[in-house]
């Protein structure tokens, strides 16, 4: 599956810093919030994103990638597969490095458009999982 292949776990695990996590909000029943949480405790910043622009984790949220007024290194797509493509696209349209869709979340058409615009996408992985499995490169 080049959806969930390692050295691009590993790669984005590493190099990515800041992770805007779409679908993100104050729900603590919510496996964004656990995974937002974790993604800070091992140095990363987290970027909420959600309609409701909640602060979440101490940092801001945003209503839209589009509204995030710095650079974004990776989006982290916790929303319904019929709905993930289209938050793909903003990331593409925000110069984003990389786009994670969480467990279950799945778009091979949304796949070939980010990585044809050149960006690195993992599919159907977490990446508290995957840290655990493979760690950061």
């Amino acid at each position: 599956m080049a959806w969930a292949d390692e050295s691009d776990i590993r790669q984005i695990l590493a190099d990515c810093q800041t992770w805007a996590v779409v679908g993100l909000s104050n729900n603590t029943s919510r496996a964004a919030y656990g995974v937002a949480r974790f993604l800070q405790g091992h140095g990363k910043r987290i970027v909420p994103v959600h309609p409701s622009a909640e602060t979440v984790h101490g940092e801001p949220g945003y209503a839209s990638l589009a509204d995030i007024p710095f650079a974004v290194d990776c989006v982290d797509v916790f929303v319904r597969s019929e709905l993930a493509g289209a938050i793909a696209d903003e990331a593409v349209g925000i110069n984003a490095r990389a786009v994670w869709f969480q467990l279950d979340v799945m778009d091979a058409d949304a796949y070939t458009r980010t990585t044809a615009a050149g960006l690195t996408m993992v599919m159907n992985r977490c990446p508290a999982i995957e840290w655990g499995r493979l760690g950061p490169s």
